[in-house]
């Protein structure tokens, strides 16, 4: 099947002429949007070449033809537009948090609930008043009434026993944790 098209000089004295305003009247349907203008101005001009019977019609112009096109053009787009959600940039998806498990969460709580109370009394008291309390070495140092050095001592050898008896949940393999306490 053969299709007819117009020649690319009417095309281009099409443009010439009735571009300027179109797209000037497709940035108003736009609210502004200089990019979807241009594209629904090239899509008109794109069905004027395709339909060639367009530049025969007995109007003394083909302006209200191009403007009848291109508002519908831009009723089709914004209707596509809302038919679908709407995108989510990169920046917001990587600001939103993901889904949390609960049950993970739960079950990870109860097993350092558990590893804590498996601490002996000293050390089980500095990492409370540090870790759960949030209070610093020095206040630390001071609510329990030992020296800071004891209080950094004692975090040091209570997270390491940690790091032990909760292996799954360490930052460093048991390999590189292990071959450390060998050498000390």
């Amino acid at each position: 099947m053969t299709t007819t098209t117009t020649d690319e000089r009417a095309l281009v004295d099409l443009q010439r002429e009735h571009g300027p305003a179109l797209f000037r009247f497709l940035l108003g349907l736009t609210l502004g949007d200089r990019q979807r203008a241009e594209d629904l101005l090239q899509e008109t001009l794109v069905r004027a070449w395709q339909h060639p019977e367009a530049f025969d019609a007995p109007y003394e112009s083909m302006r209200p033809w191009l403007f009848t096109v291109a508002r519908r053009l831009a009723i089709d787009a914004r209707r596509s537009r809302l038919a679908r959600p709407a995108e989510v940039g990169d920046a917001v998806l990587a600001a939103t948090a993901g889904e949390a498990d609960t049950a993970e969460a739960t079950v990870a709580a109860l097993d350092v609930r558990e590893a804590v109370r498996a601490l002996g009394p000293e050390h089980r008291a500095v990492l409370v008043q540090m870790y759960f309390r949030g209070l610093s070495v020095a206040e630390t140092a001071t609510v329990l009434g030992i020296p800071p050095g004891t209080v950094k001592s004692r975090s040091h050898y209570a997270l390491r026993r940690l790091s032990r008896s909760l292996p799954g949940y360490s930052r460093r393999s048991s390999s590189v944790s292990s071959a450390s306490d060998e050498a000390a």
